[in-house]
């Protein structure tokens, strides 16, 4: 038999509590983004094309995203001038993608709106305490194909 629940007090449903602060969570850094005229997808390949170029397939698969979804990215900003398409010149079927300097631009406003976000979100929360927070989220089952980014 389950003890009585107080009726001042609704049940705190793990899934439902990280369902709402990761509803925050996100409307914080989507505002953040915007600021920088990026989507959450734009920014994080950006991120991605920071430490250098990269092929096409191997970005697709590090963002676990269709390729095709992939050149809609892409498409973007090159239109906007971040990111560049050149074909390897080892093998000329494939497309390297790397970040230009205007890129970089944008991902450094970009990387400091959202430091402050989390400094915001996580400022109750000791260095430890975030560390821990990283391994726990990491152990929660989820896959990238139950993701709806919703742009």
């Amino acid at each position: 038999m389950t003890a009585p629940q107080d009726s001042s007090h609704p049940p705190q449903r793990l899934g439902l509590l990280l369902a709402w602060h990761g509803a925050v969570t996100q409307t914080r850094m989507r505002k953040a983004l915007s600021a920088a005229g990026l989507t959450p997808r734009h920014a994080m390949t950006l991120m991605h094309l920071e430490g250098g170029p990269i092929s096409q397939r191997a970005l697709a698969e590090r963002l676990e995203v269709d390729p095709s979804v992939l050149v809609g990215i892409l498409n973007d900003l090159e239109r906007d001038g971040l990111a560049d398409r050149r074909r390897d010149p080892a093998d000329r079927r494939r497309h390297n993608v790397a970040i230009t300097d205007a890129g970089s631009a944008v991902l450094g406003k970009t990387n400091a709106a959202l430091d402050a976000v989390e400094l915001g979100l996580f400022s109750g929360l000791s260095d430890q305490e975030q560390g821990v927070l990283r391994g726990l989220l990491a152990r929660i089952d989820t896959h990238a194909d139950d993701f709806d980014c919703q742009e």
